[in-house]
């Protein structure tokens, strides 16, 4: 396959997609289609395993399983498939930061960012085979890595310094990513749960090669300094001072934190999931609607929220003091907890043997969707203000840390939802959403000065 060569230099007055450059539309819809095909698995994986994968008769299948499930001490079921997913999730979220670091030594970014892609197609497909099922999952996780990080990180070289277009371009490339990930349930999670599982990992996987497509037809309009690797004598990072070394002890401190206060919104696709699946009242007209299609109700409301939020803080501030980023988080994380309560509430006033009213489940994701939009953007704000300057773009990379920590808690926590009742099970949640929560108010505390100090202008 020949890859179209990089175009000498990217003219500056380039606005062919919205107003922005070419490559924007290229990067955008690129990882759309990649949204699509990895939250379209996602969104099928545990319910996968749990109703079919690990029951006699198919697990069996699965090489190297026996040696691969000793890891998890001896579990069994759904407990299995919910450690196996936390484990997944976890990882995709931990090798970004190792493909970033082999396409700035090795590779340049266009080569990562092909391999990765190829890899992540290859493992959806590999799905649709039970005997390759450990090979898929490898093949997603280290795709991912090369993959994600290394695409979105070539939109900021499309403006030149000074450009007011860039803060709008990466709200474009949000829009499309979420794009994605409403439709993937749709499509993969119908085909999964309706057709064949394997027909939903398929699917993902043609979701996949498009977006893999979609980038190779674009790469004459991408920055031509990430077609190269960083020289191997540039430095990585200047001199750091005693408060910027205070500073990362700091953020390195709220990332368990941080991680705490997203596991419930994370544990969405894990164990809520097969409780959805096993009691929610999801029939229509005598016929059961996909399971996966409250992923895609989830996005629609987050992305609502995202925006409902921001738009509410804009016009707040106008008005009166705008609340630092700590309050924002521990404001998030009161919502988490009533999200959490609202699932509580749902199990609690359910008969035995009766199925869950929508009602419940619908308020649940708009309380949470409005927590996780004053706790994921707000956090990312903070560690770009607090990181230390030499090492900003390393600080920014540890972000993701805690998504790593979130979803390995959520593998571990959501196997307690067949041995717990599911009314303390969501009251755990709501703990743990408290817990960080009081947290946060300790760091808000001791950072108090540190907060009043204007923000920088973003970049």
């Amino acid at each position: 396959m020949s890859v179209p060569e990089p175009a000498a230099a990217l003219p500056a007055s380039d606005r062919a997609f919205l107003g922005h450059p070419k490559g924007l539309g290229y990067l955008a819809f690129a990882e759309a289609w990649e949204r699509f095909s990895y939250y379209g698995m996602q969104s099928l994986l545990v319910l996968y395993m749990a109703k079919q994968l690990l029951l006699p008769g198919h697990v069996e299948n699965i090489a190297f399983f026996k040696e691969f499930s000793s890891l998890f001490g001896g579990l069994q079921g759904a407990a299995l498939a919910s450690a196996i997913f936390g484990s997944y999730a976890a990882l995709v979220y931990f090798t970004p930061t190792l493909g970033g670091i082999i396409a700035d030594r090795w590779t340049g970014k266009r080569r990562a960012v092909l391999a990765g892609g190829i890899l992540m197609a290859i493992g959806h497909f590999l799905m649709a085979f039970e005997v390759s099922f450990l090979f898929a999952l490898l093949a997603l996780i280290i795709g991912c890595g090369l993959f994600k990080g290394n695409l979105a990180s070539q939109i900021g070289s499309l403006y030149k310094d000074g450009d007011l277009r860039r803060a709008d371009a990466f709200q474009i490339y949000y829009l499309a990513i979420n794009a994605g990930v409403i439709i993937s349930p749709l499509v993969t999670g119908t085909l999964g749960e309706k057709v064949g599982w394997h027909w939903g990992f398929g699917a993902a996987g043609v979701g996949m090669l498009i977006g893999l497509a979609i980038y190779i037809a674009g790469q004459k309009y991408l920055p031509p300094e990430h077609f190269e690797a960083r020289a191997k004598d540039a430095p990585l990072r200047a001199p750091m001072t005693r408060d910027d070394w205070l500073m990362l002890g700091v953020l390195l401190a709220i990332i368990p934190v941080l991680a705490v206060a997203l596991l419930p919104n994370q544990e969405i696709f894990n164990a809520y999931l097969l409780w959805a699946d096993r009691d929610f009242a999801l029939e229509l007209m005598g016929d059961k609607l996909p399971t996966t299609w409250l992923i895609t109700y989830d996005a629609v409301v987050s992305v609502s929220c995202l925006a409902g939020v921001a738009l509410f803080y804009r016009w707040y501030g106008k008005r009166w003091s705008e609340p630092d980023e700590f309050s924002k988080m521990i404001i998030g994380t009161a919502f988490a907890v009533g999200g959490m309560l609202c699932l509580y509430l749902a199990a609690v006033t359910t008969p035995p043997g009766g199925k869950i009213g929508l009602a419940w489940p619908a308020l649940f994701h708009l309380v949470n969707s409005i927590g996780f939009a004053h706790v994921l953007p707000v956090s990312l704000a903070l560690f770009a203000r607090l990181a230390p300057k030499p090492i900003e773009a390393t600080v920014i990379g540890l972000f993701q840390m805690s998504f790593f920590i979130a979803n390995a808690a959520v593998g571990y926590i959501g196997g307690l939802f067949q041995t717990m009742p599911v009314t303390q099970f969501w009251l755990l949640h709501a703990g743990l959403a408290a817990g960080a929560g009081l947290v946060f108010v300790m760091f808000k505390i001791a950072l108090s000065a540190r907060l009043r100090a204007p923000s920088p202008v973003p970049a």
